[in-house]
């Protein structure tokens, strides 16, 4: 994607995510989100095939960044899975929430917080499968796999709402100890 295309598709994604920051997904019209990022329609439709794909593409971009296996590119930016600890995932996750990138909290405490958390579960889900090894030791031989992972993934889903809900006020490195003293 060239500079011009990433520019006209940030002004969307921005024009979109303050809508949804004031309304529900099913009340925004194209056409709001064209005449909020200042495009034309064929701009938008360029982009995006339905309103379904910018979110779709929205939350892709939003949460695989936190997610994401792959090497971070940036400057001073840690990958999540650095560490000899299996908590420095899940630190890395709430340093980013405390930041607010994206305004990814306010995306999770806005109307729309139970779609964008369907979303964000399913990209955590990935995570937790991918490296089920870091909860190994904490895993009982009678329960299976698929429930585990379930069940991790619902805890930290649900630790993130509490924690965005109570005013964020515990530092990343605590919240992550809760979550962990939990499983």
């Amino acid at each position: 994607m060239d500079r011009r295309q990433r520019k006209t598709r940030d002004a969307i994604f921005r024009a979109f995510t303050g809508l949804l920051s004031q309304k529900e997904f099913h009340r925004i019209t194209v056409g709001e989100i064209i005449e909020r990022a200042d495009i034309g329609r064929a701009t938008f439709y360029a982009h995006f095939e339905t309103k379904d794909d910018l979110l779709n593409d929205l939350c892709e971009e939003l949460f695989c960044h936190i997610v994401d296996t792959e090497q971070s590119t940036e400057p001073q930016h840690h990958h999540i899975f650095e560490g000899d600890c299996s908590e420095s995932a899940f630190l890395h996750l709430f340093e980013h929430l405390q930041n607010n990138d994206h305004n990814l909290v306010s995306l999770l405490s806005s109307y729309n917080n139970e779609l964008f958390m369907r979303y964000f579960k399913n990209h955590l889900e990935q995570m937790v499968s991918q490296h089920r090894s870091l909860f190994a030791s904490r895993k009982s031989d009678t329960v299976p796999d698929d429930f585990w992972i379930h069940h991790i993934t619902s805890t930290l889903s649900d630790t993130i709402l509490w924690w965005i809900h109570n005013g964020m006020k515990e530092p990343p490195k605590i919240i992550t100890g809760y979550f962990f003293s939990v499983l």
